[in-house]
Formats: C-alpha cells, sequence, structure tokens
C-alpha cells in the first residue's frame, strides 16, 4: 500500500511538470536544490518492447531452411542473391548474417552491427506458456512470471529493489512512455517520462497555471506526510536537473540522424540521459504497431516500414553514444512470434516463439544464438507455430547476471532457478 501511495504522488506531481502546471514554490525549491551528484560510469540496460508480437521469421529470416518458403508463399523474404545489392537501390533480398539466417533487407542499418561483433540475435526464445492473448502474454513478460497473473511488480523493478543504491538519482530507472510499463512498476522508486522535453520550469504570473500552483502549494504546505515530502523532493530534484542538462538543445554526436517517430525520439533522449551522467542504469522504451493480421507484406509494406524505423533508431542511438556503448547494453523483446503459415489474408496470425537483439560494448555479437528448431510439420509448436528452444528469463538473466552484475536472481525471477549453464553465451 506504502509503495502506491509514494508511486501516484510522484506520478501526479510529475504530470503537473509535465503540462506545465508549477507553482512559484516549486520553481524556487528545484532551482535551490543541488544537481544530483553524477554518478560514476556505470553498466546500463535499455529494454526495448516491440508490441504487437512481432514476426520474427520474417526479421531474422530462415532463408535456408526450405519449409519457411513453403510457408510463406507470399511474403516470405528471398534469399541472398549473388549478383544483386544487400543495400540501397535493386536490393530486395535478405541480408545473408551466416549462411542459414539474414536480416530483413529494412535492418540494412544493423548489418555493420553484426559485422563489428556488437550485435547478437537469439533465436525460439519466448514465454513456455502458450498464451496467444496479446494482454496476458505481454503481463507475463514483463512480470518474468508466464501463467501466473497474480504477480504484482516487474522484473526490472525487482531488479532495482534486489539491488538497491543508497545515492541513487531519481534517474536510476527511467522509462519512455505515457505510463508506468509493467516491466518497472513496484516498490522500486522509477520515473515515467512521455517526452523530456515536457519536463520544464515555466515562468510567468498571472495565469491560470500560476493560480493553479498556488493551490498546489497549500496542498503541501499543509501537508505533515513524510512519504509526500520525500516524492516531493524526488519530483524537485528531477526536474531540476532535467532543466540543467539542457533537453532542448542537445544534438546528437558523430552523425546521428535519429528517425522520425516515438522510438527515435525515446532512444535520443535515453542518450542524452546516459551522456549527461544523471545515474541512469534501466531505462525502457517501446514501440507498437507490429500485429499485422492483413497484408503484412514481405521486402516491402508495413512490417518493412516499421523495421526500417527501427533498425536505423538502434544504429543512430549506437553511433550517438560512441565509446560510451561499452558500458551500454540494449535487449529487445516482443511477447510473442507469428505463425510460421502465413494465413489467407497474406498476413500472420498469433505464433509462439521468436527472435531477440541484443546490442552492446561486452556483446559477443557476429553469431545468431539458440538452437534452431526447425519449421517441419513435426517441429512446429502445436502444428503452426515456431518451437521455444530459449526461455526468456534465461536471457533476462544472463543480461542482469554479466552486464548488470546482479549478485542474486532467485527474488527477481520468482519460482525459477536461474542457471548459468543454460545461458546462451551472448555476452562476456
Amino acid at each position: 500500500m506504502a509503495s502506491s501511495r509514494r508511486y501516484f504522488i510522484k506520478s501526479a506531481g510529475l504530470s503537473l511538470f509535465g503540462i506545465g502546471f508549477v507553482p512559484s514554490f516549486l520553481r524556487r525549491t528545484a532551482f535551490a536544490l543541488e544537481q544530483p551528484t553524477l554518478s560514476a560510469q556505470k553498466k546500463i540496460l535499455v529494454a526495448i518492447f516491440q508490441r504487437g508480437a512481432a514476426d520474427g521469421l520474417n526479421i531474422v529470416v530462415p532463408y535456408g531452411e526450405p519449409d519457411y518458403y513453403s510457408l510463406r508463399p507470399t511474403i516470405a523474404i528471398p534469399r541472398p542473391s549473388a549478383t544483386g545489392p544487400e543495400t540501397g537501390p535493386g536490393a530486395g533480398t535478405a541480408i545473408d548474417l551466416d549462411g542459414f539466417f539474414g536480416l530483413h533487407p529494412s535492418l540494412a542499418a544493423l548489418k555493420p552491427l553484426y559485422d563489428a561483433k556488437s550485435l547478437a540475435i537469439v533465436e525460439a526464445a519466448g514465454s513456455p506458456d502458450n498464451s496467444r492473448s496479446h494482454f496476458d502474454a505481454q503481463d507475463y513478460m514483463e512480470s518474468a512470471t508466464p501463467g501466473l497473473k497474480s504477480t504484482q511488480d516487474g522484473w526490472l523493478n525487482r531488479y532495482l529493489q534486489a539491488d538497491p543504491e543508497a545515492d541513487a538519482t531519481p534517474f536510476r530507472a527511467v522509462a519512455f512512455g505515457p505510463r508506468m510499463p509493467r516491466t518497472l512498476q513496484g516498490a522500486a522508486p522509477a520515473l515515467a517520462l512521455d517526452d523530456l522535453r515536457s519536463f520544464h520550469l515555466p515562468g510567468g504570473s498571472g495565469s491560470y497555471a500560476e493560480r493553479l500552483g498556488g493551490t498546489v502549494q497549500a496542498m503541501y504546505a499543509s501537508a505533515s506526510d513524510p512519504m509526500l515530502s520525500s516524492a516531493a523532493n524526488e519530483m524537485f530534484g528531477a526536474v531540476s536537473t532535467l532543466q540543467k542538462i539542457g533537453v532542448e538543445n542537445y544534438a546528437p554526436a558523430n552523425g546521428a540522424q535519429y528517425p522520425r517517430g516515438p522510438l527515435g525520439r525515446n532512444l535520443q533522449q535515453i542518450a542524452q540521459l546516459i551522456k549527461s551522467g544523471v545515474g541512469l542504469e534501466v531505462a525502457f522504451a517501446e514501440v507498437g504497431g507490429w500485429d499485422y493480421h492483413v497484408n503484412e507484406g514481405g521486402v516491402e509494406g508495413q512490417l518493412a516500414a516499421r523495421l526500417k524505423e527501427f533498425g536505423d533508431a538502434l544504429a543512430a542511438f549506437h553511433l550517438d553514444l560512441g565509446d560510451r556503448m561499452a558500458d551500454v547494453c540494449v535487449l529487445t523483446m516482443t511477447e510473442f512470434g507469428r505463425t510460421a503459415r502465413e494465413n489467407g489474408n497474406r498476413g500472420t496470425d498469433h505464433g509462439h516463439a521468436n527472435v531477440m537483439f541484443v546490442l552492446g560494448g561486452d556483446v559477443r555479437g557476429g553469431k545468431v544464438y539458440g538452437k534452431w528448431p526447425g519449421l517441419k510439420p513435426h517441429q512446429l509448436n502445436e502444428g503452426r507455430d515456431l518451437a521455444l528452444t530459449t526461455d526468456f528469463r534465461d536471457v533476462f538473466a544472463e543480461v542482469l547476471v554479466r552486464h548488470l552484475g546482479a549478485q542474486t536472481t532467485s527474488p527477481i525471477f520468482p519460482g525459477f532457478t536461474v542457471s548459468p549453464s543454460r545461458f546462451r553465451g551472448f555476452l562476456r
């Protein structure tokens, strides 16, 4: 109950900041506060959720699997061509990775990262629960308790609880979105920000916002609740920090150009927080629009357009951070895969296992990890989907242990025994 009240108080206060309703006493207090001490360079995890169940079989194409083409006569991605270009004008085939798998051509921006061994791919990964409900499957993945709906907090919040930091700043855990994602809900403090640029300390007086601010000021002044005071101090510190790092004037480094759209914007702002040294350890972003039951497309179409934005955003983030990527790990996920066979509407339906990307400085990239289960009829899950060979919790655990240095995992993954023997080895 206490954590819920604290979350409500902080969220309500940050919402006031976000829409500009900042009372004068908050402005005075925020600027009077010292900027939080900049943390020593630390390991950072950026989790990206592809909401809607992305089609992993057309993202990382198993072109060496003959059944792939018989299952998808109109939407399959052609095998790599020995004569045609992989990128640019005339490109229209899978981009070869290892002689069996290839990237969708819209992900051309990621191929140099794969070749540089900064990008690893985990195939046939996902949840052991067979739910085909978006809501349930997302809930199970974000709580990391497949099949159990009673879990109250998210897996990354439990990590924060298991590894508390006495000197953590309000920016230790930040989610970009209109609300706190299930992944970061829980007792440990976290911020949910839709856009860094919307958090400001406006000036002026006599406005409706100022009059409303007087009401909020009176509310805070009359409160004796220490929880309210603590949450208010966190809000003041967060807004003060954003004001001082100059969110409006950020210029990406190394010529990086983020694509237009929420994911590009969010990754750019995550990069800004990382380079500003505000104590970020865990960041969360999401991108929707992957549920293509009708007219999914192959080389071109709806999925191709979404992948172009996705790949270009990841590549720009990597370029922008430069040497700082040595301390950063990006992990992508989606609630489940799509059916191996295309449907009658040239789309795909809800499936099972899928693909995950891992990008960063301590990644053993340039390799597709995981056991490939095959696409023959007897190899498919329930006769229709890519079968599971890697539990997503083993992927999460490898990132927490080998990248963030988690010392204990039992409270993070209740009811699941983490074993390094099941780690795929994509991290040093």
